[in-house]
């Protein structure tokens, strides 16, 4: 879907839009901004490598631009934001500098090709970002991809050294109230698809009653869907109130050292919660959790799975993830993107011949009964009756 500039742009011949204007809305972090963003805002961020979920959220948003203080591709790896962002038709300026950061939230801004203006004043200036110059980046991205992979087997392997204990012998996963043992855990992330998947997967749910895991923002996501969240994990920056309120365990992600920045606000909302000091990402800790307790299987909806997916993360994360993955080994059931894998098809024409056929089958059920036999052959002899009035009628006019 393609969104419409706002209402004062105007195009020059070239096609390029020029005087796009809007709003500003402020943010360093991309996924707290969004939750402010209105259509036909201007979403001002500072985010090296837009990844996937952040575009989503993006152009779910509708701003009629977006402009970056940082390089939206860096060249680490081909992610995928920029160009989901300029497909989607929103207006993508990077390169903007720590200037752009100081936009007072709210003022109204103009874009001019690669400048942005307040008023009549260049307060920044980047690079334009089209469909040729992104395709560009990635292609250039590609090519420097296997120094990445590199760079990820080393961090894996000091991952695994420093997180050996927890890794292979569970080491260090606290206790949790909520029972576990012998059941099904579908662990809910705001990733890639969730919302699609968690729509597909409500027959699942209704059948085997898994226990409910959201990783932070995945339990509002649980909540949006029409259920109660029975555990949240995460470090609590892009939770609701509403979620951690709702009596769901609360484990909060910790750093090694014991600190956890996300504590405080979860006992000022009167929650006691358990404490998990871990240096992998919440998901996968989240992961840990299930598999330490005695999940029989583990579903995951909207994780990170893929090596674009990995790279998105960063490569602290990736080596947390891709190690997770195979501490949980086969229990583990990736549900993301079986939304798109099956989509119920039936058409109006299926419908109707499976109501025929559904009608055939009771009719000759009836039949083989005495009663039937009998309502049968009262309803033909109505029928001749009727069908002998009408020839009659007609006959007599």
């Amino acid at each position: 879907m393609r969104l419409p500039f706002h209402r004062s742009a105007t195009v020059d011949g070239t096609g390029s839009p020029d005087g796009i204007a809007g709003p500003a809305r402020v943010g360093a972090r991309t996924k707290d901004l969004t939750k402010r963003l209105s259509p036909g805002d201007v979403a001002v961020i500072d985010h090296v490598d837009i990844d996937r979920v952040a575009a989503d959220a993006l152009v779910s948003a509708g701003p009629v631009a977006v402009l970056n203080a940082a390089r939206s591709t860096s060249g680490r790896y081909p992610n995928l934001g920029p160009e989901i962002l300029v497909d989607a038709g929103i207006l993508l300026v990077d390169g903007l500098g720590d200037a752009a950061m100081s936009i007072a939230d709210g003022r109204t801004v103009r874009i001019e090709g690669s400048r942005v203006l307040v008023g009549d004043v260049v307060v920044a200036e980047g690079t334009l970002q089209t469909p040729a110059t992104v395709g560009a980046s990635l292609e250039a991205a590609r090519a420097n991809l296997s120094d990445e992979i590199e760079r990820f087997a080393e961090n894996t392997m000091d991952y695994l050294r420093r997180e050996r204990d927890l890794l292979l012998d569970g080491v260090g996963v606290p206790d949790v109230r909520t029972t576990i043992e012998g059941r099904h855990v579908l662990i809910v992330v705001r990733g890639y698809h969730y919302r699609e998947d968690l729509a597909t997967l409500r027959p699942y749910i209704a059948d085997y009653r898994p226990v409910l895991i959201g990783v932070d923002g995945g339990a509002d996501a649980i909540l949006d869907a029409g259920w109660k969240p029975d555990m949240i994990v995460g470090d609590m920056d892009s939770v609701s109130d509403r979620a951690l309120s709702c009596g769901a365990e609360v484990v909060v992600h910790a750093y090694r050292d014991g600190n956890a920045p996300g504590l405080e606000r979860v006992r000022e909302l009167g929650v006691d919660p358990v404490v998990f000091p871990a240096t992998g990402t919440s998901e996968d800790i989240a992961m840990l959790l299930a598999d330490d307790a005695g999940a029989e299987v583990i579903v995951a909806v909207g994780t990170h799975a893929t090596l674009v997916e990995f790279l998105d993360k960063g490569r602290a994360g990736m080596a947390s993830t891709f190690l997770t993955r195979l501490r949980v080994g086969g229990k583990l059931v990736d549900a993301k993107g079986v939304s798109r894998l099956y989509r119920q098809r039936i058409s109006n024409t299926q419908l109707v011949l499976l109501s025929l056929a559904g009608l055939f089958a009771v009719v000759m059920a009836l039949m083989a009964t005495a009663a039937g036999q009998t309502f049968f052959g009262i309803v033909g002899a109505r029928l001749d009756d009727l069908w002998s009035w009408v020839g009659s009628l007609f006959g007599g006019g």
